[in-house]
């Protein structure tokens, strides 16, 4: 009989319950009993949800992020947390964002470093790690959940994060090697594991997501002695990859001594026969045949004629289950009832994925007729989409086959375009300016709903939305920032916005998913051919112009980023609908310079998010990539500025490529990550200009004087002063306007400091 299992659910609830549970205990609304209270609902909840499945994951559940959960676990938080002293979940919090419920606001409590998760984009927070890093267990928390399970009956495998990948992710503070930790480390695993086991727990799957990247030969070694020292202990652990192919690490993944291994299968099949070959006799084998990134529904009947011949091969030794933990895909689908029903008959939230698992086991243990009626409504829906006219558009096809190269090349080089933009603008050394957004206040919000909902006419809002962007102008104004924003008031997302008015997207309601925290967001998808049927943010921007002499940033989104923040369509090449975006967006910078706008930016805070984890495939990338983003916004004069921006990822190895973005001035993260970047400037020789984001958005904390000049002065050893900007790292709208004026009051009052000294 097929075995079948879950990686993980997603944690924000159906009604993204979590989100508003912690901002209320972050608000000192509700106290830390209350906020268990809904964590242990949630769990339960979900549970119940995946009842159909032999095994249900328990220890997936985090109130903020399972990394930072298992560095808690581990006794690992940053030392600088941990001597504020107080509680365990205020030290958690404060790791987390640099404050905590109830809590005084320190200086010097800086949150941990937060990045992608791979290439998703779901944050975590960076495990720090030192020559002092010492690791005591403590699992009470998991084991609370383990109980609540067993009292409901739920027949649970618990999820851990893997040793070598904790490790690997991990940053270390000083210059010690971080498989130095390996062997405590362990240490502490096997007490854990064997903590499990006395708890009744027969099988861990152990998370092992680095095994599907390039690994150097030192952290291969470190795999075989990691689980050669666990293999010494009574729990079954299955080894669970994900995210891609094993590649040149099949053969020491089939190795290592544990009792199962799960791949990733979902898109990837052509590693099957190898690993049939190479694995072990008496070892389990759990394929991931489910996409737990995308949603759209599952070929099953194809899926079924590449599982049964492996089910006959190995009987009882195959599990399936989706590829990754469904932590990225919205909650169910079953609540989308106001969505186009045919698009909706294409798509599978994490609710019907653990459904299609549940058909598929049962059409493996019992046979196709046993499902027969799923499996003929799976094959209707899957026609209908091949068929629809609604997917193809003619003028788009034409469109592409039309681009040329010299549609993504700038008239004039960065030394010529520098010199008609100084004449124009006239901006001081160090000119300020935000990344785009101001706060989205409790207004705001219902002004949208309101209007979205019919009930305040289309007149009245725009109105509103005027009435917004003449305040925020106002406030920046006072503030003394340089170049302006318009505060993107009327935008629910930065990425949903557009998408709105792009044919070939379609909309869920309540397709929520975490990125981090408390922070949810909901991706929109893309179904069919792009294409902008009429310009979609000139009215505001230009209303906004309007209101100073200064010049205001037009802001839009770039292709990249519209793509990877979306759920894409699976039936073309993922670069072809780059292209199809690329186009839609050069119209609206277009529209935006013949307007006037002196300053565009074209966010790509997601360019990284999308690299392949394998080297060898990121020139391919990185060229559609770079290649659309300079379709976007290589149309303009020389005279018109090109900004892009950039957040929380590791950009030092693809430092060229973005070079190669050739926009006149780039804005990107720093403050966390402690200016690592402008170390990889150094070999590089950039010409541009850079504005290196001088203080954490996503912290509550107002940078100080000093901590702003310190880190330009830092950037000046890099890049001239002449060509530095001053900027915080991200957009401003999950802050409130009483966190914003302080801190860009002190973001400007550095900038006159550092012109006073340059």
């Amino acid at each position: 009989m097929v075995t079948t299992h879950n990686l993980g659910f997603p944690r924000i609830g159906a009604n993204r319950e979590l989100k508003f549970t912690l901002e209320a205990y972050w608000q000192n609304k509700i106290s830390v009993k209350e906020l268990e209270k809904q964590r242990d609902q949630l769990c339960q909840e979900n549970w119940q949800r995946q009842i159909t499945l032999d095994y249900v994951p328990v220890g997936d559940f985090s109130f903020y992020d399972h990394v930072l959960d298992t560095s808690q676990m581990l006794g690992n938080l940053p030392q600088r947390i941990l001597s504020l002293g107080g509680e365990a979940l205020s030290s958690y919090f404060r790791t987390a964002r640099g404050h905590t419920a109830g809590d005084e606001i320190h200086a010097g409590s800086t949150a941990g470093e937060m990045t992608k998760w791979f290439n998703t984009n779901y944050h975590y927070i960076v495990p720090e790690f030192s020559a002092r890093t010492r690791f005591t267990l403590n699992a009470s928390h998991l084991i609370d959940q383990i109980k609540q399970a067993k009292i409901l009956g739920i027949k649970a495998k618990v999820v851990l994060l893997g040793p070598v990948t904790y490790l690997r992710i991990g940053k270390c503070t000083d210059n010690s090697s971080v498989l130095n930790l390996l062997p405590p480390l362990l240490n502490c695993y096997q007490e854990l594991l064997g903590l499990l086991a006395d708890h009744g727990i027969t099988w861990v799957q152990i998370d092992e997501p680095a095994l599907v990247t390039d690994l150097e030969a030192i952290w291969q070694q470190a795999y075989i002695k990691a689980y050669e020292t666990l293999s010494n202990n009574r729990i079954n652990m299955m080894l669970t990859t994900y995210f891609g192919t094993l590649g040149d690490n099949l053969l020491l993944s089939c190795r290592l001594p544990v009792q199962g291994l799960h791949v990733d299968m979902s898109q990837h099949q052509l590693e099957m026969p190898t690993l049939l070959k190479n694995l072990p006799s008496e070892r389990l084998l759990s394929l991931g045949v489910v996409d737990g990134r995308n949603i759209w529904k599952s070929d099953l009947h194809n899926i079924l004629n590449i599982l049964e011949p492996v089910h006959q091969a190995l009987g009882n030794r195959l599990w399936i289950a989706p590829s990754c933990s469904l932590l990225h895909v919205p909650v169910d689908l079953a609540r989308e009832s106001g969505m186009d029903t045919e698009i909706r008959s294409w798509l599978a939230f994490a609710q019907q994925k653990i459904e299609e698992i549940h058909i598929l086991g049962q059409a493996l243990n019992q046979g196709r007729d046993s499902v027969y009626e799923f499996l003929a409504a799976n094959q209707h829906a899957l026609s209908q989409r091949r068929a629809s006219s609604r997917v193809h558009n003619p003028e788009v096809t034409s469109a592409i086959a039309g681009l040329h190269p010299t549609m993504g090349t700038r008239t004039s080089p960065y030394a010529l375009r520098a010199e008609a933009q100084k004449q124009r603008l006239n901006l001081p050394l160090f000119p300020t300016t935000t990344i785009g957004s101001f706060p989205q206040t409790d207004d705001l919000r219902r002004l949208r709903q309101a209007w979205r909902c019919g009930d305040i006419a289309e007149l009245t809002y725009h109105q509103a939305i005027y009435d917004e962007i003449s305040l925020c102008i106002r406030e920046q104004q006072a503030l003394g920032l340089d170049v302006l924003v318009h505060g993107e008031a009327e935008r629910n997302d930065m990425v949903e916005y557009f998408g709105e008015h792009l044919r070939g997207y379609i909309f869920s309601q309540f397709g929520w998913v975490q990125s981090y925290g408390s922070r949810c967001v909901k991706p929109p998808i893309i179904y069919g051919d792009i294409q902008r049927p009429h310009p979609i943010t000139l009215p505001w921007i230009t209303y906004a112009q309007s209101l100073t002499k200064q010049p205001v940033k037009g802001m839009l989104t770039g292709p990249v980023t519209m793509l990877n923040w979306s759920f894409v369509r699976d039936d073309q090449p993922r670069s072809t609908t780059a292209r199809q975006l690329a186009l839609a967006i050069r119209q609206e910078v277009l529209d935006l310079e013949t307007a006037g706008i002196q300053i565009i930016q074209i966010d790509e805070a997601a360019l990284r998010e999308g690299l392949p984890l394998r080297r060898s495939q990121w020139t391919e990338y990185l060229s559609w990539a770079i290649e659309a983003f300079r379709i976007t916004a290589n149309g303009v004069s020389d005279a018109t500025q090109i900004h892009t921006h950039m957040c929380y990822s590791e950009f030092n190895d693809i430092m060229a490529a973005i070079m190669a973005m050739d926009a006149d001035v780039i804005t990107i993260e720093t403050s966390r990550s402690n200016a690592d970047l402008l170390k990889a400037l150094d070999n590089l020789n950039y010409p541009n200009e850079l504005g290196p984001g001088v203080y954490d958005i996503h912290s509550p904390i107002t940078p100080t004087l000093d901590q702003i000049t310190t880190l330009i002065q830092q950037t000046c050893q890099h890049i001239p002063a002449a060509r530095l900007w001053i900027n915080p790292d991200c957009g401003l709208k999950t802050r409130r306007w009483e966190e914003v004026r302080p801190a860009l009051k002190r973001m400007v009052e550095a900038a006159h400091q550092l012109r006073a000294i340059h």
